[in-house]
């Protein structure tokens, strides 16, 4: 990408690959991070910029340890939505205990990280409260709405 453009690089880089991505060729991998900075001319941030818009499309997955895979099905719900679903999976009520981190992440095989992130995005939207000392209860029920906030 040598030619400066008002429209970023990473959205340049973006769109090529999903034009790559749909073209019916059948990829099923992206390159790695240092074969598209090459093929690209970019850094390290640009690639993973483009890559990320991709992966929150759904276009695309990540996995520790192996190359980025195309998304061949939509994906599952997210930690954020499974740990919404257990008011409505477990009958809870507001005023109700919410479960604890460690049993959110038994049940959503997450990260206690990642638990502790959907917690913070449904305290955020008022789903729920956070007692010191006494643990997280529901506050309200989680409408259609209710979703993570974009960050």
């Amino acid at each position: 990408m040598s030619d400066r453009s008002p429209r970023g690089t990473y959205l340049q880089i973006a769109e090529a690959l999903r034009v790559e991505i749909g073209d019916g060729s059948g990829l099923s991998a992206l390159p790695s991070e240092a074969e598209l900075m090459a093929r690209f001319g970019v850094a390290r941030s640009t690639v993973g910029r483009a890559l990320k818009i991709l992966t929150d499309e759904g276009l695309i997955r990540s996995r520790q340890g192996t190359r980025r895979t195309v998304a061949a099905a939509p994906a599952g719900p997210t930690v954020y939505d499974r740990i919404a679903a257990v008011i409505v999976e477990e009958g809870l009520t507001p005023g109700d205990e919410f479960p604890s981190e460690s049993d959110l992440c038994k049940l959503t095989d997450a990260s206690r990280g990642t638990v502790r992130r959907a917690l913070a995005q449904l305290e955020g939207a008022g789903v729920l409260e956070v007692r010191q000392g006494k643990g997280r209860f529901v506050r309200t029920l989680p409408g259609p709405n209710v979703a993570p906030p974009i960050s």
